[in-house]
């Protein structure tokens, strides 16, 4: 298992190639009988939890602005694991985020429902890579993240105006894969659209919509990552 990009610095993108080997990820095949004990714990704290499929990475490099690597789905109970022993585990975690960029340039986030494991958390509407998110086995990050969105927010983002690429900050903790959608509508007018989602959903994932105007605008709860997400955005930078 090798990772292999700069660290701490956005890096432009022109071409994700991550695909999903179809065999056990090393951490899960090794650590099975850790992964079980520790996932009872987790549900015993918080019985909201399911234990499904997502993704985690045995490879990752930067090569000529692309991002190659794989993946391995993996249960949700072995992500959790991992979170805890993330520095010497051999695994790394990738996920993507749609940069909701409202008509008057605010930034339109999220803050993470109390019943979630990142409860309280504000980052950009988004969720580990899954395998319905891979075309013949090539991670698709785009249908990701309209899937995500229109999950979280109700927002409907497959015809928006998408950045001319994407962007990527790896840090410790993991990559994140970004890319700019530009609504039309004000940030408050995308809100209001939000928190009436929220609202209409018996069981909602996310707490609200969270409007960000300027570099300093930094709300409580913010992820550490978003900080130089948000910074790059207002510097106009593409």
């Amino acid at each position: 298992m090798s990772f292999d990009l700069p660290r701490n610095v956005i890096l432009p993108v022109d071409a994700v190639d991550v695909r999903l080997d179809p065999g056990p990820h090393p951490f899960a095949r090794d650590n099975a009988e850790a992964i079980a004990e520790n996932w009872q714990r987790e549900i015993a704290a918080n019985p909201a939890l399911f234990d499904g499929t997502v993704v985690l990475l045995s490879q990752l490099a930067w090569r000529d602005n692309s991002l190659i690597g794989r993946c391995h789905a993996v249960n949700y109970s072995t992500f959790m694991l991992w979170r805890k022993q993330r520095e010497n585990s051999g695994a790394e975690h990738a996920y993507a985020h749609a940069m909701l960029v409202a008509g008057d340039n605010a930034l339109v986030a999220i803050r993470m429902g109390r019943h979630t494991v990142n409860a309280g958390r504000v980052y950009f509407a988004a969720g580990s890579f899954e395998p319905v998110d891979f075309r013949d086995g090539l991670v698709d990050v785009d249908f990701n993240m309209i899937r995500e969105v229109r999950e979280e927010t109700g927002l409907d983002l497959s015809a928006a105006e998408r950045g001319e690429r994407y962007h990527a900050l790896s840090t410790n903790s993991g990559t994140v894969i970004f890319r700019r959608y530009h609504e039309p509508a004000p940030a408050d007018e995308i809100a209001r659209r939000i928190s009436a989602f929220v609202d209409s959903e018996t069981d909602p994932e996310i707490e609200g919509p969270v409007v960000i105007r300027h570099a300093g605008d930094l709300p409580d709860g913010l992820t550490s990552y978003m900080k130089p997400l948000i910074e790059w955005h207002f510097s106009g930078v593409d």
